[in-house]
């Protein structure tokens, strides 16, 4: 996360609202060889007090012992170089703009016999995002198939303890600079979600 503090003025609610509706992330869990990371996707429950999330069992995070485990899960969100050249002021160097989200909290394998119930309440969330398309439900599988997917998955909690978010937007720019170097990303930039990005650069308002 960038230490400086103007990138850290969203709130907590503006930082756990894009976390939900991102719902992916990369899972790390300390190990005794080493760091551990997932790409995982995840429901952050209503109260964001924790998050339930499932994992294949041959994952070396799921191999682990049940926990709890001190984890955090990374939500990226849109990101793109910036040239010096597009603020259209002297002295002005190279940098990239960004939005991550930090969750910290602690990781627990749940019992097996909740993975219906995980995959069910993940998939329902994800498939009313796909509306009018009528939801893919568990249902729609056989027995059989349906049974052999759940052996070879296990279902997890996270528990929040904290949340921090980096919205790397120029704001410590002056309005004029911050939006000239939008525009020109918005034409020329490379990243992820690039029009995004220069859309909120040019609109601090949301933070």
């Amino acid at each position: 996360m960038h230490p400086n503090p103007v990138f850290h003025d969203a709130d907590t609610a503006r930082n756990l609202s894009f976390a939900r509706q991102r719902a992916f992330g990369i899972l790390a869990v300390n190990a005794p060889d080493g760091p551990h990371l997932s790409h995982v996707p995840f429901l952050l429950r209503s109260d964001a007090a924790t998050a339930d999330l499932h994992l294949v069992r041959s994952n070396p995070i799921a191999r682990m012992h049940a926990g709890p485990h001190s984890a955090k899960i990374v939500v990226s969100g849109p990101d793109s170089y910036v040239s010096p050249d597009w603020y259209g002021v002297a002295d002005q160097v190279p940098t990239w703009n960004y939005i991550a989200i930090h969750l910290t909290g602690t990781l627990e394998r749940l019992s097996q016999e909740e993975i219906r119930d995980t995959l069910d309440r993940q998939s329902a969330a994800y498939e009313t995002q796909l509306a009018p398309k009528l939801p893919w439900t568990t249902g729609k599988m056989t027995p059989k198939a349906l049974e052999n997917m759940m052996r070879v998955i296990v279902p997890f909690r996270f528990t929040l303890t904290d949340v921090d978010g980096t919205w790397k937007l120029g704001q410590n720019k002056p309005e004029a600079v911050r939006v000239a170097a939008a525009n020109e990303m918005a034409g020329h930039g490379f990243g992820s979600e690039i029009d995004t990005l220069a859309k909120m650069m040019r609109d601090l308002n949301h933070l």
